[in-house]
């Protein structure tokens, strides 16, 4: 499917560059671009002394007042471009933002995140939640200094048979059958018939080729390293320009305890990243 929306999630925070760089990506997509800006409210102080309940509301207010500025400084700078736009904000508690920023990916065809959310501790949390684990669409991640495009030339696609990194495959279709090259690319994968396949990545190939996209299937070794260096290193080797994968095909508990590829990316990824879980 096309995607003619994109819900992108910035925070008071976030540099006049992202904004301009999600603009130019829709622009460039013909795509409408839907900007969230949002907050995290902490809980009021119960059984403190007035003077603390007043810091709060102060800085409660102060808030407010950054999210409204960069909605509206964000209005100025759209002006610019040739892109049908609408630009909300949002400002609540943890659990609740997590499900608003949910329900509001409904309504897009992509959801993006750029490196100043990622990096902010006190909203970062909630709106992955809320994207990954409450949002029916995919998410894109964009690292610092990159610029996204919807019409990749180069895409590694992270293939691990899981139900995740199918969905992510499945809403990308669009992307890889227009990429001039497209790599199915497996760590240290197991021929089992049950999982993978006779033939690690061979179903897969077949069904995108279908498709139209020209694909090919690398099979790699660890060799001690992870799987996320694994892939890091394979993409710049390769010179991709997104990375295709599932997020949490392991439950988030085992990932915090032992790491993972999804955590590995949130910290640090190399190109954009679209994901789905």
């Amino acid at each position: 499917m096309p995607i003619k929306t994109v819900l992108y999630v910035c925070a008071a925070d976030t540099p006049d560059s992202d904004i301009k760089m999600a603009a130019s990506m829709c622009e460039a997509a013909e795509a409408h671009l839907s900007l969230l800006v949002v907050g995290i409210s902490l809980n009021p102080p119960l059984g403190e002394a007035v003077s603390l309940s007043e810091t709060w509301l102060e800085e409660r207010d102060s808030e407010l007042k950054a999210i409204a500025a960069r909605a509206d400084s964000a209005r100025s700078l759209l002006e610019a471009y040739q892109v049908s736009r609408d630009i909300d904000q949002q400002y609540g508690e943890a659990v609740w933002l997590a499900d608003e920023i949910g329900m509001r990916a409904q309504y897009s065809d992509l959801v993006m995140l750029g490196h100043p959310v990622l990096h902010n501790g006190a909203v970062s949390p909630p709106v992955l939640e809320g994207l990954i684990f409450h949002s029916p669409r995919p998410l894109l991640l964009v690292p610092e200094g990159a610029m996204p495009t919807l019409a990749p030339r180069n895409v590694l696609v992270a293939w691990d048979s899981r139900k995740e990194a199918a969905r992510a495959v499945h809403y990308a279709v669009d992307l890889l059958r227009q990429a001039d090259r497209v790599s199915i690319v497996m760590v240290d994968p197991v021929a089992r018939r049950s999982r993978s396949g006779e033939e690690p990545g061979a179903d897969l190939a077949a069904y995108l080729a279908r498709h139209g996209a020209k694909v090919v299937v690398e099979r790699l070794a660890s060799e001690g390293r992870s799987i996320a260096q694994v892939l890091t290193q394979h993409a710049a080797d390769t010179a991709a320009d997104m990375i295709v994968m599932g997020a949490y095909g392991h439950s988030r508990l085992r990932e915090r305890l032992f790491g993972g590829v999804t955590r590995s990316f949130l910290k640090k990824c190399p190109v954009p990243i679209l994901m789905a879980h």
